[in-house]
């Protein structure tokens, strides 16, 4: 087992590392290893109230704040709300932000789910991480060593875009540190008003810990956050991130 390890959480918009695996980075921090939580965009469409650069730089600071929670540090990729696409300036983009994080895991956006920026950054991180490795594929820092172990975190509402559920390989169970996660997400005050007018969600905290009552019901506990580890050729098949939350994270059969 690694001792300590650099791990990268990485997302599309502020909020989403938080309403989907903030209990588990909150494991990890707590267990001593490396937490980055980095998002694509700083979410400068996430406003009714505030123009474009207004909300970024709010939520680039509630972000940061979030992360603060648990020790993490925090990288905004400067992206933005939906123009995240699949070509070489984004994956440059986003392989040096691996190699800056020198990630040995990398928790990504699922490759389905409601929304085209989650959708569009899994793909970039999936193959970023297979780029991270490669010395010929030059960006600002020097070549990874090797490429990261990847796990797709859960879709919103652990479904994709028709409702149909994405199971997910293991549950890790974050009953014990919930409330961290509740305080995690609550930084994120700017996206009340937002969620509730455009996504007509009254209450995103609470509509967090339904999800996450959800998820942890397919394990047997009260809380818990789905992932599933990506087993590409050549990508590593070791379960690290399972040895590391050791029996937090309970298999599915």
């Amino acid at each position: 087992m690694v001792s300590m390890a650099r791990i990268l959480a990485i997302h599309a918009h502020p909020d989403d590392v938080e309403i989907l695996a903030g209990g588990t980075v909150a494991l990890l921090a707590g267990r001593g290893h490396a937490v980055t939580i980095a998002t694509l965009t700083p979410g400068d469409c996430g406003s009714h109230e505030f123009g474009p650069e207004e909300i970024a730089n709010i939520r680039r600071r509630e972000a940061a704040a979030a992360a603060a929670r648990i020790g993490a540090a925090y990288l905004c990729l400067e992206f933005r709300d939906l123009a995240i696409f699949n070509d070489d300036a984004g994956r440059r983009r986003v392989t040096e932000a691996l190699r800056q994080a020198r990630a040995e895991i990398v928790l990504a956006p699922s490759p389905a789910d409601y929304h085209c920026d989650h959708e569009a950054a899994s793909v970039l991180v999936r193959d970023a991480c297979f780029a991270a490795s490669a010395p010929n594929y030059r960006t600002a820092s020097p070549a990874s060593d090797a490429i990261p172990h990847l796990y797709f975190i859960d879709p919103v509402d652990g479904c994709d875009r028709e409702g149909n559920l994405i199971r997910p390989d293991f549950i890790v169970n974050v009953a014990d540190v919930f409330g961290r996660k509740r305080e995690m997400l609550a930084e994120h005050a700017s996206q009340r008003n937002w969620l509730r007018k455009q996504h007509g969600i009254p209450d995103y905290v609470a509509l967090m810990e339904e999800w996450t009552r959800k998820r942890g019901a397919l394990a047997g506990v009260s809380h818990g956050e789905g992932f599933r580890q990506y087993r590409g050729h050549p990508y590593p098949q070791t379960p690290l991130l399972q040895e590391l939350l050791s029996a937090a994270a309970i298999p599915l059969g």
